[in-house]
């Protein structure tokens, strides 16, 4: 299999990229690290000596051995670098929010038809054991159809973590708590049960002095009938996240340890049955599943196994799309006060932008 070299474009989220992709040398080699300053850079590379070093993010993209440009930029320059990537004949990974509207999307997707080039968002939350159990699970039919689900974001955000300029604004990271803290449980839920049918959404700024919200209370309903309620907050006493499911058949849940409130699949999960279902059915099941790389390293795993045309599990651009149009309705109904059916049509004037101006 081919080992594919990576540009990584940014150093604040791009320093934990760059530790994952360390656990799949195998798989990839990161080229180059691009930055705004050489200290920056100097601190996440330290005694590696192999990966190059750039301050220009146009130079990279001149060099014809880099395979994947991975944007690790702030939410408003990511459309841009998208873009510029894959024009220049890169494949790209990029962070969440993958971009800034649905219009944004639409226009990605065209770009990557067009080169030829594949975008992989990242959403590296769904890999690990805990989710390869509740998959499993599900597959294996003992947990039938889901009924409820309860999700909850409460982290702490303060003084320190707004201390960037471009956080907390409109322009700079183009939305707060649903877009860039609680987008990655909204999407495991996506993951377990499908579609989103509609929201109702209640959003406010309650702990910071921030232009964005910083804390929501969403009901859910996803296209197979089941009711999702979400509740967000940036003003907890530590970082939890907890997700519950209940089936007809078991009731899954993860533990929310605060050792771990960004990884919830390799978290302590708790999968109890619903007679006539058995405790020993389900450790039948979870028996028989293999442990694989988890986060960042297990997203890279399938990235790598799409670019070589094996069986994979990464995550898409449809993925990212659906993400976003969720966000899209939770912000028209909390301005609207009313519950926002998906799709959001094209003609709806938040297609081109959620932004409130």
């Amino acid at each position: 299999m081919k080992k594919y070299q990576v540009a990584i474009i940014g150093t604040n989220i791009g320093a934990k990229h760059f530790e994952d992709f360390q656990k799949v040398s195998e798989r990839f080699n990161v080229h180059t690290l691009c930055g705004l300053t050489r200290e920056s850079i100097d601190k996440i590379l330290i005694s590696n000596t192999n990966t190059k070093v750039s301050l220009n993010f146009d130079d990279v993209l001149k060099v014809k051995e880099i395979d994947i440009i991975d944007i690790c930029l702030p939410p408003h320059l990511h459309f841009s670098a998208c873009k510029k990537a894959m024009e220049a004949g890169k494949h790209v990974i990029c962070e969440k929010p993958l971009v800034s509207s649905l219009k944004e999307v639409d226009k990605l997707e065209r770009i990557s038809t067009e080169t030829g080039k594949i975008i992989f968002p990242v959403f590296q939350y769904r890999y690990g054991l805990g989710f390869s159990n509740l998959k499993a699970l599900i597959k294996s039919g003992l947990a039938g159809k889901p009924l409820v689900a309860s999700l909850e974001t409460h982290w702490n955000r303060g003084k320190d973590y707004y201390s960037k300029p471009w956080r907390g604004t409109w322009e700079g990271e183009q939305g707060g708590a649903i877009l860039s803290h609680s987008i990655h449980i909204h999407d495991l839920v996506s993951m377990i049960l499908g579609p989103v049918s509609n929201v109702f959404a209640k959003l406010s700024t309650r702990v910071n002095k921030i232009e964005v919200e910083d804390c929501a209370a969403l009901s859910i309903e996803m296209e197979n009938g089941t009711l999702v309620t979400s509740s967000i907050t940036l003003g907890a006493a530590n970082d939890t996240s907890r997700l519950r499911f209940c089936f007809e058949g078991l009731t899954a849940e993860s533990a929310a340890s605060p050792e771990k409130p960004y990884s919830p699949a390799d978290d302590e999960w708790t999968f109890l049955p619903r007679a006539p279902i058995t405790q020993g059915q389900i450790q039948d099941v979870l028996s028989k599943v293999k442990q694989t790389k988890s986060w960042y390293a297990g997203m890279f795993v399938e990235i790598a196994n799409k670019l070589n045309g094996l069986p994979s599990d990464e995550v898409t651009l449809t993925d990212a799309r659906n993400s976003l149009e969720f966000v899209t309705a939770v912000y028209a109904s909390s301005r609207q006060n009313k519950t926002i059916e998906i799709p959001i049509d094209k003609e709806n004037i938040l297609y081109n932008s959620w932004l409130p101006y």
